[in-house]
């Protein structure tokens, strides 16, 4: 059976970030996961997390400036040491935490770089943060993210994102398989996710083309997830998307999978 996790950061947004664990736990939710944790101590959301006994299961490393438009620093040049420093304190947070995995970002193409840079910085650090990780018993992710939503982003499709994976070893680095950005971008997400199951660590849903809750685009969910379901996944799929007309009242398609 599908295992849902809350995106807290998207999801119960009418409430701080640190009240939405308990309306996560209040919907059904037994696992969650959120983009950045970094504007709260970790003892403070792992207070939350025990109250109200959930599981965090996924968070992203530091992107670097998100608020002046950085998405991710590894695949930049010459941002190497804000790329180590950032994923040692994601790994600070998830020790703390007890999350076992992390979305490294790769980051927006620098004009004027060449593409085949921009994949051996990718290369290098990616490597570097496998073996780190792994020292702490994490395992770091990556997720191709489609250029409609995030332009000039440099991992966009399962096709590249799987050759890393394959160069590095599935068993350091694992593929983020988000259903919402591999429908804008190439279709078919049935069959590539029961392709690419060998790699796939976590998996996000949202519908297309809103980026809102299952159900309220073009996706036939009940079949996907059902396909997803007989592929043999017995990982979690975080919900990341935008509410459509609140978070509770868009709840309804996960009814038959409350916990």
């Amino acid at each position: 059976m599908p295992r849902f996790a809350a995106n807290v950061s998207m999801l119960f947004g009418e409430h701080p970030f640190l009240d939405r664990f308990a309306h996560a736990r209040a919907a059904g939710f037994s696992a969650v996961e959120c983009l950045f944790p970094y504007a709260h101590p970790a003892a403070a959301i792992r207070a939350r997390l025990e109250d109200a006994g959930l599981r965090l299961v996924l968070f992203n490393a530091a992107p670097g400036d998100w608020e002046r438009g950085e998405k991710g620093l590894a695949a930049l040049p010459g941002r190497e040491r804000d790329f180590r420093d950032g994923i040692a304190r994601a790994l600070d947070y998830a020790g703390q935490l007890g999350c076992p995995r992390l979305h490294v970002m790769a980051g927006l193409a620098p004009a004027g770089i060449a593409r085949d840079t921009l994949l051996a910085t990718y290369a290098a650090n990616l490597a570097w943060a496998a073996e780190r990780c792994a020292a702490h018993g994490v395992k770091p992710l990556i997720e191709p993210i489609n250029r409609r939503d995030m332009p000039g982003y440099v991992l966009n499709t399962t096709g590249e994102a799987a050759a890393i994976i394959e160069a590095i070893g599935p068993e350091r680095l694992g593929l983020q398989f988000d259903l919402y950005h591999t429908q804008v971008t190439e279709g078919d997400i049935t069959r590539r996710f029961e392709a690419l199951l060998p790699l796939i660590t976590h998996a996000q849903v949202a519908d297309t083309p809103g980026r809102h809750e299952p159900g309220t685009g073009e996706v036939n969910w009940p079949y996907v997830f059902d396909r997803i379901d007989a592929a043999g996944y017995r990982g979690w799929i975080g919900c990341e998307y935008r509410p459509a007309a609140g978070t509770e009242e868009g709840l309804g398609w996960f009814a038959p999978w409350r916990a």
